[in-house]
């Protein structure tokens, strides 16, 4: 319990010194709000996959979780913290990552399957903010993806994006999970890929930091 106490505030300090980078770089550097919100949510995402290699009870995620969205929320109300909040679009998506990394980690606990954690947050913490990047720097013929005339708010190179870089993702973990490369390592990888892209797609003000996580750990549930 000491060694797992220790890893807490080690990660702790780790968020601290992360979002201090970040925060240095945007005003530094005038990196823009969008670009450094999408580093701190692919490095600090990242930073989680170990997570049930590491600590043994699902409530040591819920404290940190809890600590996170605290920050956040002050931070926002405290006009701090720029690199993250500062942007042209109404978002809850980083209120809803630590929530998602919890409740994601929570169900692989609960089912004792590390994969189910660490797959969904590898495509959350890679594809995502690629899907956001390729969107926001591609203009020419990327045209925004309508549904029943509705605007998704999606482009078609950010969610291809999105699609192609979750299922490269999917069949190398799946491959290294189950140690062979067959037809069912091509259709799961497949399936998590298109529910992650489809989750992305429908999501609205940042809601994909959740869905894209559960809808992933949910088809592993399904079809492993």
């Amino acid at each position: 319990m000491g060694n797992t106490i220790t890893l807490s505030v080690v990660y702790f300090i780790a968020i601290i010194l992360l979002l201090a980078f970040n925060e240095l770089n945007y005003r530094r550097l005038k990196v823009k709000g969008e670009f450094t919100r999408k580093f701190a949510h692919f490095t600090a995402t990242i930073a989680v996959v170990p997570f049930p290699y590491i600590f043994s009870s699902h409530w040591y995620v819920f404290v940190l979780a809890l600590i996170f969205f605290a920050a956040l929320f002050i931070t926002q109300y405290s006009k701090q913290l720029n690199s993250i909040h500062d942007i042209d679009r109404k978002s809850i998506g980083s209120y809803l990552l630590p929530a998602a990394i919890y409740l994601t980690f929570l169900m692989s606990d609960k089912l004792d399957s590390k994969f189910i954690f660490i797959l969904p947050m590898l495509i959350l913490g890679v594809s995502d903010p690629m899907a956001a990047i390729v969107g926001i720097s591609f203009k020419t013929n990327n045209h925004k993806i309508k549904l029943f005339g509705i605007d998704t708010g999606k482009s078609i190179f950010g969610s291809g994006a999105f699609l192609i870089t979750s299922f490269v993702i999917s069949l190398i973990a799946l491959y290294f999970n189950r140690g062979v490369f067959d037809l069912k390592t091509f259709y799961i990888g497949l399936a998590v890929a298109v529910v992650s892209t489809v989750a992305e797609l429908l999501s609205w003000r940042g809601s994909d930091n959740l869905t894209i996580p559960l809808g992933a750990a949910v088809t592993l549930l399904l079809l492993m």
